[in-house]
Formats: structure tokens, sequence, C-alpha cells
């Protein structure tokens, strides 16, 4: 890894504004599950988050109903096919729920959602409910299937809320090194502050940016983040880099991992284009490595 400017050293800011600590906190979490997966492994890696911030869990699942069949003359039949598939999918969310709730116990600060129908649209519905919404990448023969699980995109660009998407391992989420991945956006701006609990509790964290272009602009647009940061009581750096003739697509991840991070905190920037949303290349480069945790925002 190549940093810009060898004889100019990074800006580092480390100092901890005790009386400008932040109060931010995660007062609600949502987990959501997959239809076809296991509800244990997800819930206890967000049951560990909610005790951590002595916030609310709600565990949230849905499915959605598909039926192809020939068209018979009354209808009969694609009718008897929809409320049998519609009872599969109501069964196999009640399991879900019982696995839930066997795992997190009921008392009143654990509840539990489910719905028949797009997970991913009825998950951001329900998203109003929560500080923070925890997932993780769909089984790999699930993931075209959106019908039964996520689209991790569309997610991210309507919840309106950050998205913690667990590293496929689901280790706990230490969050002691985390890498702010920096570009000068609204969604990274946003990324910062909806991650400011975690960031709060960290040893190190470090806003990184990748040079492109005026390098003097990239130092100082990552220095201002890491100081906003010290004024919540954050303690940050910041670091402009180069990549040389690396693929800067996956070059946060590179530099996560020899940070020691196991969390990246990224704005989802994307734009739609013919109804599909295309994601900048570092935030697909994020979503598709379950190797670490990832935070985004849009």
């Amino acid at each position: 890894m190549i940093r810009v400017n060898e004889n100019n050293p990074p800006i580092v800011l480390h100092f901890r504004d005790a009386e400008g600590a932040n109060n931010m906190t995660y007062k609600s979490i949502m987990v959501q599950l997959d239809i076809d997966a296991p509800a244990t492994p997800r819930t206890k890696f967000a049951m560990d988050l909610a005790k951590r911030f002595k916030a609310d869990l709600i565990g949230f699942a849905a499915a959605e109903v598909h039926v192809f069949v020939p068209r018979d003359e009354g209808g009969l039949v694609a009718a008897e096919v929809l409320r049998q598939r519609t009872r599969e999918i109501e069964e196999g969310l009640k399991k879900l729920e019982e696995e839930f709730l066997s795992i997190t116990g009921e008392d009143e600060h654990v509840s539990w959602r489910s719905d028949v129908g797009s997970p991913t649209h009825l998950l951001a519905i329900h998203s109003r409910a929560a500080d923070l919404l925890v997932t993780g990448a769909p089984a790999p023969e699930r993931a075209s299937d959106g019908r039964r699980t996520l689209d991790p995109g569309t997610l991210i660009l309507s919840v309106g809320r950050p998205v913690l998407f667990a590293a496929d391992t689901l280790a706990p989420l230490l969050a002691q090194k985390v890498l702010v991945a920096w570009k000068d956006t609204r969604e990274a701006r946003r990324a910062v502050v909806d991650a400011m609990p975690l960031l709060v509790s960290a040893d190190e964290v470090t806003v990184i940016t990748i040079a492109e272009g005026d390098q003097k602009a990239a130092r100082e647009s990552a220095a201002d983040v890491a100081h906003f940061l010290t004024k919540h009581g954050v303690k940050a750096s910041s670091d402009v880099l180069g990549i040389g003739g690396a693929d800067r697509e996956e070059a946060l991840v590179e530099i996560a991992r020899e940070m020691g991070s196991d969390l990246v905190v990224v704005g989802g920037y994307g734009h739609s284009r013919l109804r599909e949303w295309a994601f900048g290349g570092v935030t697909r480069s994020l979503l598709a490595d379950g190797s670490l945790h990832r935070l985004i925002s849009n």
C-alpha cells in the first residue's frame, strides 16, 4: 500500500474530550431472519449487540408467495395453490418465531414481527421501529430469490436506517478497531453519524480516504471527519492512501485486514438506473465480502 505524499505524514488526531462524549446509542435493534435458514446463529449475534447497548431486540422475517399455474376456467386451482403456499410460509414463519423466542426468552425487551410479502419491502416498512437493522448475506442458493430473502442493495437505498451486515462467520462484533471508509458524500456523512454508538466505544477509529485527484482536499476532508469524531469522544485519526496499481474496489478491505479491524463503516451511495440500483464499486465490493462486519447507511 502506497501513501500519498510520503514526505508529509498523515494527519493524526488522538484525543478524547470526555465532556463532549457522544450520548447517542441504539435503543432498538431489529434482526432480519431468512425463512430458509436457522434463526439461532444470527439471533445470538444480534442478542450480543442488544445486550451491549441495553437495547430492545425485535426479530423479523417475511417471505412472499409465488404461484405460477395454468389459468383454469374458474381460477379454482390457482386459488387453492395460493392458499397452500401461503399456509406453508405462515408455518415457516411460525417455526422461526418459536426458535427466536427459545433463544431470546420472552420479556418486555424482546418482540417478534413477521408477515407474508416481499422480505425487502416489508423490512423497510418495519424498520421505522428500530435504530439499527442487523442482517447478513443470504445463502448462495437463495441470493437471487427476492421472494424468500433480502435484496441488500434495494434495502440499503430504501430503508432509511443503518444496516449492519454481519460477517459470514457471525463472530461477535468487537469493533475495537474500526475503519471508516470516507468519501465526501452525503451518504458517508450519514454513515459516520449512524455508527457513532459503536465508534465512541472503539479503541481506535481510522478515517481512510483513497486519493482521487486533489490530494490536499482529500487530506482536509478526512481530517475534518476525524476532528468531528474526536469532539464526540471518539479516538479518531485520519489517513489518505494511494493504492498504486491495486484494485481500488478491494483496497479498503485489504486496509481493514492490515489494521486488524472487524468493522467497516461506509456510505451506500448509488443511483437509479432503469429502476435498478447500481452501487459505487466500494459499496459493491464490501457487500460481496463476508469476511468483515459492515455498517452501511444511505
